[in-house]
């Protein structure tokens, strides 16, 4: 493990942009971009276009790790390169940005209130791949949608089941139990998941470190604990499908909790702004969501 890309993960300011939309979510972030499906007639043709809009944003002169510490990448994007150089090895050897890599094949269907992650049968292969490309963290996804104590304690138990199979590889695990903002219990699901992740953290070895990228709680400071815990790394906050002007607010009031923005990240950027336009758009969204995460 890099100590340099350790140290920044642990205690640099900033926070970590994520560009790792999938096969599922691109066609929504390309039209967010202003790519409608009309532009491209096949998925080949589709990732040639959301991979040209992601190194347009890690090219661009205001994403720096000024205010960046890492970035989350897909597998493809991770795969394929920037200015000839492997996407991961562009970030950190051009701009001293960590690189992280999404694992998980997506969600399965609902049950007892939450949505577990998909099999991952080919992850081995796929995290011997990230260690050759230089990744140096990983991050998967499921998601709660009830206050369910059965179904969160699945969630959970599934995330830390995985994420030591990460770590034994020499990377970095993020978990990612995602509350749904939408949940009409979203307060009582966060408290019920923030206490199976502390049974599951106080059973970690002082050899096993992770992070954790959760919904930005109801209740203000409630990840306190797991923010100071010895064996998390950082703990970083999704938008969740928030606008970045709430989200911003939001984070500002749970200090310690740092920003993992996506859709929230590039609001605003678009394929048919200038050079200078998009420049100045990302500009102030990294400017905004690196003051909320240096609170």
């Amino acid at each position: 493990m890099n100590n340099k890309q350790v140290e920044i993960m642990r205690n640099g300011k900033g926070f970590i942009a994520a560009l790792d939309q999938s096969g599922g979510s691109t066609p929504k972030a390309l039209r967010a971009y202003g790519v409608t499906e009309k532009r491209y007639d096949n998925e080949r043709e589709m990732f040639k276009l959301v991979h040209d809009m992601r190194t347009r944003i890690i090219t661009s002169p205001s994403f720096t790790s000024e205010h960046i510490l890492g970035a989350i990448l897909f597998e493809k994007t991770m795969d394929d390169k920037i200015i000839g150089k492997w996407t991961a090895d562009y970030l950190w050897e051009e701009k001293g940005i960590v690189p992280i890599l999404k694992v998980d094949k997506g969600l399965a269907d609902l049950k007892e209130g939450v949505q577990l992650m998909k099999p991952m049968p080919d992850l081995e292969d796929l995290l011997d791949r990230a260690v050759e490309r230089n990744i140096f963290a990983t991050k998967m996804r499921s998601v709660i949608k009830e206050a369910n104590p059965e179904g969160i304690k699945k969630i959970v138990d599934q995330q830390f089941e995985v994420g030591k199979k990460i770590i034994k590889k020499g990377l970095v695990p993020i978990l990612e139990p995602e509350v749904d903002i939408n949940s009409e219990n979203k307060e009582e699901s966060e408290k019920l998941m923030k206490k199976e992740i502390l049974k599951h953290l106080d059973k970690l070895s002082k050899d096993e470190t992770i992070m954790l990228k959760l919904t930005i709680p109801t209740e203000e400071d409630l990840y306190a604990e797991l923010i100071e815990h010895p064996q998390v790394m950082r703990v970083v906050a999704l938008s969740g499908g928030y606008s970045r002007e709430f989200a911003v607010k939001a984070l500002k009031k749970n200090p310690g909790l740092i920003a993992s923005f996506s859709r929230a990240f590039v609001e605003g950027t678009s394929i048919e702004q200038t050079d200078v336009e998009f420049n100045n758009t990302l500009r102030q969204s990294i400017e905004e969501i690196y003051e909320a995460s240096i609170v």
